[in-house]
């Protein structure tokens, strides 16, 4: 990449098209070639729809090529792999073999992927909402929603890599010079940021929608990932109020009764989904989870997660598939069950949906000792999968059941499961005994070692890589 000294642009077109090749063509954040031009300041923000157009492109690269995505690189398929939801049939020593034994390195490709890719929207990010700040032409409930959904997306993306990585940079810049010299901060003050992000995007973005497919953030997609992320940092009482605000909306969402439906484009529990880009085409989940024929060729849901459901559990019998190869009967994620161009998009790719909300809502309650309440929320789950209510009464039963309803309800959904494990404290007693080679460090990833040799101050490495 090299600086642009002189930059003449005739067609909007043309200019969209360079910028979408500027924000995502660098390897990683740290080049020390990055350029800062006038392109992001000037041309874009002096046009919504150009304005718009660029921030649209963030969603596509979320969809495409980020942690989000529905590939075998994103959480789902990796976090899958790394707890105890998938099991892995692939080639040996790929990055994603790698997760799946907990032989990861800091040299793992798909490690770098996820640092790389996430630093490269933030910038992206970033470029937004220096570009609104800056801009004469956007103003008002135009500059709102374009900075609310900018700052948004850079506070959910920190999000993951904290909850990935630990200790990271909070980039809240474009200028290249700061960001090659930037140092870790710590999961507290990661927080600290990214909750202050989401409290001045919750107060920029509307309750409405852009469209009637909700593929762009509200006011109360801001709420769903404070919810997550109190609950996350032991924040009882906000998770609680935050999932509530969401859950008492009820002319926005409505609860979804039939399993068949809550994850076609048009469900009324969907929170943030992401458009699949062509008219036609389905999610991405769907063709990489779905297969045909048996054995499979990468990854299947482990006996693990089989077991898991209770007897007479529906979500078993309609959000998991299953091929036999005469001898053997291998299960796959079936919550998205179209993996081929059906003509018409049916499903969209469901980043944040209600019934989450229930369940951090029943975990928050179980803390704040509200026991009769939490059972509800618990009820709320396990009724819709046809499953009598819970027997559970004591806190310490309840807290298990709701874990339990999150690891049966939330399964291959962006590694919920691995988090909740980490977070809880329990990774290591459940992994170890599936996991020969599960270690302590492996509650957080590598850092990558390109990163390191490219920027110092982001070391030390994490223990025990």
């Amino acid at each position: 990449m090299k600086y642009y000294r002189q930059i003449q642009v005739g067609l909007i077109a043309a200019l969209i098209v360079i910028i979408c090749l500027w924000l995502f063509s660098c390897d990683s954040f740290t080049e020390t070639d990055l350029p800062k031009t006038q392109l992001i300041k000037t041309a874009v923000f002096q046009d919504v729809k150009t304005a718009t157009a660029a921030l649209s492109d963030c969603y596509a690269q979320m969809r495409d090529y980020s942690m989000i995505s529905g590939n075998s690189d994103g959480l789902s398929s990796l976090l899958g792999n790394y707890a105890d939801e998938l099991t892995y049939y692939g080639v040996s020593d790929s990055p994603l073999q790698n997760f799946y034994s907990h032989t990861l390195l800091p040299s793992n490709s798909g490690v770098s992927v996820l640092w790389n890719s996430s630093y490269n929207q933030i910038y992206a990010a970033n470029a937004i909402v220096e570009g609104v700040d800056n801009s004469t032409a956007i103003t008002g409930d135009n500059r709102n929603r374009l900075k609310g959904e900018a700052l948004f997306i850079r506070a959910f993306i920190h999000f993951n890599l904290v909850n990935l990585f630990g200790d990271i940079p909070y980039i809240t810049s474009t200028d290249y010079k700061i960001n090659t010299m930037i140092s870790k901060q710590t999961q507290a003050d990661v927080y600290n940021q990214i909750i202050a992000d989401l409290l001045e995007a919750k107060e920029l973005l509307p309750e409405s929608y852009t469209s009637a497919q909700r593929i762009r953030p509200n006011k109360y997609t801001v709420s769903a990932l404070l919810a997550r992320v109190f609950l996350y940092t032991e924040n009882w009482q906000l998770a609680e109020n935050e999932a509530s605000v969401i859950i008492n909306k009820t002319a926005l969402y409505q609860w979804q009764d039939n399993l068949d439906l809550v994850f076609l484009k048009d469900s009324p529990s969907t929170i943030w989904q992401l458009h699949p880009g062509v008219a036609g085409l389905n999610t991405i989940e769907g063709r990489t989870f779905i297969f045909t024929s048996a054995p499979p060729n990468i990854e299947a849901i482990s006996p693990d997660l089989l077991n898991a459901f209770e007897t007479g559990d529906q979500r078993k019998n309609q959000w998991l598939g299953s091929v036999n190869d005469g001898t053997d009967t291998y299960y796959f994620p079936f919550k998205y069950k179209l993996d081929t161009n059906s003509g018409t998009s049916q499903e969209y790719s469901i980043i944040f949906r209600l019934d989450e909300q229930y369940l951090i809502r029943a975990e928050a309650r179980v803390h704040l000792g509200k026991l009769a309440e939490a059972k509800n929320d618990i009820n709320k789950i396990r009724q819709r999968a046809t499953l009598t209510n819970t027997s559970s009464s004591t806190p310490e039963e309840l807290s298990q059941a709701v874990l339990q309803e999150r690891r049966v309800e939330l399964f291959t959904e962006f590694g919920h499961r691995w988090f909740d494990l980490k977070r809880t404290g329990k990774a290591g007693t459940v992994l170890s005994v599936i996991k020969p080679a599960w270690k302590d460090r492996d509650n957080l990833l590598p850092l990558p070692a390109s990163e390191l040799l490219a920027n110092s101050h982001l070391l030390p490495q994490n223990q025990g890589y």
